[in-house]
């Protein structure tokens, strides 16, 4: 897979419509389509982790059993997923659908990189956006970018981050080829992005990655936990 180096340039937000909800058509037997939980096995197709960074699965005895913890040591890039397996194949992702995405997730710190992507598939001239909806963990807050065709990059959300908590967070996204797309997050069940008229599906698609990306800046090591990952089409299906 090829490296792509992050531009953190902090353009100003892009004009979203009024609050909106997340709609799209789900069927009536909605429920939870992949639980990525650590205890269920290796729930992801791959890891792309530098050498030196690993993913390993403790388990606490906290009451969660066990969770995926990604380690990016200092001065590396990234340790992230790569796809989702539902029934022993991999997920296909399409446009026109309503995503949501759930999971319980704890840093080491709270000043680092990115811990999620919608991540564009291909390379080069196969995407315009690289990754429509990113999200780091940088100078004690969680950061949201809608990044739009051009690569334009668009803080469209912060809120204050605890290192060394948990936090839950949920993501829902309207894949939309067009600008007719959107997307939602939650931080402890408060919303705090909720961007309208946006392109959430680049050229040749999208999929979530999970783990520590773009920490080559860092002179100590990181660590990204995620406990009780569910992917569903609707909110419910992940609170």
């Amino acid at each position: 897979m090829a490296r792509h180096t992050l531009r953190r340039r902090l353009l100003a937000p892009a004009a979203v419509a009024a609050a909106m909800t997340l709609v799209m058509a789900t069927p009536a037997n909605a429920a939870v389509v992949w639980n990525g939980d650590a205890d269920n096995g290796m729930t992801f197709r791959e890891f792309l982790c530098d050498e030196g960074n690993y993913v390993y699965t403790p388990d606490w005895g906290d009451g969660r059993g066990k969770r995926w913890g990604f380690v990016g040591k200092a001065g590396t890039t990234r340790c992230e997923s790569y796809g989702v397996m539902v029934g022993g194949s991999e997920y296909n992702f399409t446009s026109g659908k309503a995503y949501w995405f759930g999971w319980e997730q704890m840093t080491l710190t709270d000043g680092w990189g990115v811990s999620f992507q919608w991540k564009s598939n291909g390379t080069g001239e196969q995407h315009d956006q690289n990754y429509p909806v990113i999200m780091m963990i940088l100078d004690g807050y969680l950061r949201v970018w809608y990044v739009s065709p051009g690569e334009q990059w668009n803080q469209v959300g912060a809120v204050p981050w605890t290192a060394e908590t948990w936090h839950k967070i949920e993501l829902g996204i309207n894949a939309q080829s067009s600008t007719a797309g959107s997307f939602q997050v939650y931080l402890d069940g408060n919303l705090f992005v909720d961007v309208a008229n946006a392109r959430t599906w680049d050229l040749v698609g999208n999929k979530p990655r999970w783990g520590v990306y773009d920490t080559n800046v860092l002179e100590t090591d990181e660590v990204n936990w995620i406990n009780d990952l569910k992917m569903g089409t609707t909110r419910a299906d992940v609170d």
